[in-house]
């Protein structure tokens, strides 16, 4: 009776090893199925602003190449809004079948939640990030008529204006602003935030002499740079900017870790199947590894940075951990 009962456990654990397998077996099967017909249908990249800004323009260079890659065309759909966080929430609450995807952009993934009341998604349970684009580098830019010329004349000139030495940036909450609170933390300077309706405007004033200072993307201001209408404090990144190599970091500059891009990337809905993004992340590398691709990108002051999809989310993590505590301490807040 003994030997009867144990033969039949034995007989029964066989067959359960058996059915787990053929089931790892079927759903491995089905894994590979999936990426192999993806994409079946045109693709929809949701770009949560106005068409005709530099994150807009390099979505659609990534939307062109991606659909050559991919064989579907890839469709750029704007759908601006709250700063970013409209077109950004639709992605979130989208079906995670690879056919919505997010030009994620760092001010509204990582700033935008420490900054609003209420964004409408949440960075690190609602999506699953596909792959960075690159960096955007920022820079401190003055008026020539001013006797800035380093990091050093910036801090040392605020202290000595009794209401401070002002910068202007493209809007509240932004990376330039929150790259210009972490530098006055930092450093001590007596710095003061003017924010405007876009990066447009503030470069407008920074030119005529009405504000000093002026933190914003290199994209926006290496034309005046260049022609000597303004003059180059300081890049933000860690390494000095290819297309302006005679600007310093302000690491070199003496601010010791003082790395801060402003990133753009493509994120899929959370739950979307790790073949799809996988998939999606080997071709948005390839893409980015065309000479051509990078160079266009450049154009556009983005750096072109291949990566693993994992890795992006750790960068993602990482900034949405550092921007609270620099939000909170600057006491940056926007109503919805």
């Amino acid at each position: 009776m003994k030997i009867s009962l144990y033969s039949r456990w034995i007989h029964k654990r066989h067959w359960l090893k058996l059915a787990v397998a053929s089931f790892v077996g079927a759903v491995l099967c089905a894994t590979q199925a999936v990426a192999q017909s993806y994409p079946s249908k045109p693709i929809r990249l949701v770009v949560p602003f106005t068409p005709g800004g530099v994150t807009d323009t390099s979505g659609r260079l990534i939307a062109e190449q991606l659909s050559k890659r991919l064989g579907q065309q890839v469709v750029v759909d704007n759908k601006p809004g709250a700063s970013g966080n409209i077109g950004t929430q639709m992605v979130a609450s989208a079906e995670p079948d690879g056919y919505t995807l997010l030009l994620g952009f760092d001010g509204t993934l990582v700033i935008n939640p420490h900054v609003f009341p209420k964004v409408g998604f949440d960075t690190a349970k609602d999506f699953a990030p596909i792959g960075k684009i690159g960096d955007a580098v920022l820079i401190l830019v003055a008026y020539p008529g001013t006797p800035i010329k380093t990091l050093k004349d910036v801090i040392n000139l605020s202290k000595t204006q009794s209401g401070g030495l002002s910068y202007g940036t493209s809007g509240t909450g932004g990376t330039p602003h929150i790259a210009g609170e972490l530098l006055k933390e930092r450093t001590g300077a007596n710095l003061v935030h003017i924010p405007y309706k876009g990066g447009g405007q503030a470069m407008t004033d920074v030119l005529g002499g009405n504000i000093p200072l002026v933190y914003t993307a290199i994209a926006g201001a290496i034309q005046h740079i260049k022609t000597g209408k303004l003059h180059p404090v300081a890049v933000s990144s860690a390494q000095r900017a290819s297309s302006l190599p005679e600007v310093p970091t302000f690491i070199e500059s003496g601010l010791a870790d003082f790395d801060i891009s402003s990133w753009v990337g493509l994120l899929a809905p959370a739950k979307t199947p790790k073949a799809i993004v996988d998939k999606l992340n080997a071709e948005l590398n390839a893409v980015l590894s065309d000479p051509a691709v990078r160079e266009r990108l450049n154009g556009m002051g983005i750096a072109a940075m291949p990566s693993s999809a994992d890795k992006f989310g750790q960068e993602i993590q990482r900034d949405l951990t550092r921007y609270a505590s620099v939000v909170k301490s600057a006491g940056i807040k926007l109503d919805q």
